[in-house]
């Protein structure tokens, strides 16, 4: 059967070339050019995918990104433009998995498409075998390319929770809040600090990169890993 996707822009003209676009790759596509339409339609198809534009009349993008959060797990791609960094952060702590940046490739697009529909069920798995990584949470244990990886537990903690979120943004704010607790929300030195650590470790066992900075925005976990150091 296949994977379905629905679009939500008030833009009939971008719905349309979006879903013959994706339509051309086999998937089932649903659109909606009013988000309080989209919602009904979410509740009834149950798509496995959504795709929504962020600055909308009525309902906004990061209004619909909460209330499809508050009853499912669904992966949301947000469409934003380049001055709209603040709505795109605000989007991804409301639940949005990613962002692409208008004007973009329909390559592009599909291509961050396919990556969240193949790593949505990983997500749900209590030990993470994604990509090049086994992250076991019972046993606290952590192999990259087979090889058994050491780390301190709150390295641990930070690479569980990016595994368990790979291929989505995770804001400053998410990722402090997961692993040191709210207190700790505005304080993104730590972060910086860890990531660092954990980069290091990561990069001189395989010579990959896993981890990408998301300038003023926070970081993505690439589980596959990417052959170039630099960051």
């Amino acid at each position: 059967m296949p994977e379905r996707i629905l679009i939500i822009d008030d833009e009939p003209q971008i719905t349309r070339v979006l879903k013959t676009a994706l339509s051309a790759q086999g998937y089932d596509v649903r659109t909606a050019n009013d988000p309080e339409e989209s919602l009904i339609i979410f509740q009834e198809w149950s798509p496995d995918l959504v795709i929504t534009d962020l600055a909308m009349p009525g309902l906004t993008g990061i209004e619909l990104c909460r209330k499809i959060r508050l009853k499912s797990r669904t992966p949301i791609l947000v469409l934003s433009v380049r001055d709209q960094d603040r709505s795109k952060i605000e989007a991804l702590d409301a639940g949005a998995d990613d962002y692409v940046t208008k004007p973009f490739s329909i390559q592009e697009l599909l291509a961050r498409v396919r990556a969240h529909l193949r790593r949505a069920p990983a997500r749900m798995m209590t030990a993470l075998e994604i990509g090049d990584f086994t992250i076991d949470n019972e046993a606290h244990s952590v192999t990259v390319l087979g090889n058994s990886l050491h780390l301190t537990p709150k390295e641990f903690d930070l690479l569980l929770h990016m595994g368990r979120h790979a291929g989505k943004v995770l804001t400053h704010r998410v990722l402090l809040t997961a692993v040191w607790g709210i207190q700790s929300a505005h304080q993104p030195e730590y972060l910086r600090v860890f990531i660092g650590q954990l980069r290091k470790k990561l990069e001189t066992e395989t010579g990959k990169q896993y981890i990408q900075t998301e300038p003023w925005v926070g970081y993505r976990f690439v589980p596959e890993g990417i052959e170039d150091t630099d960051h």
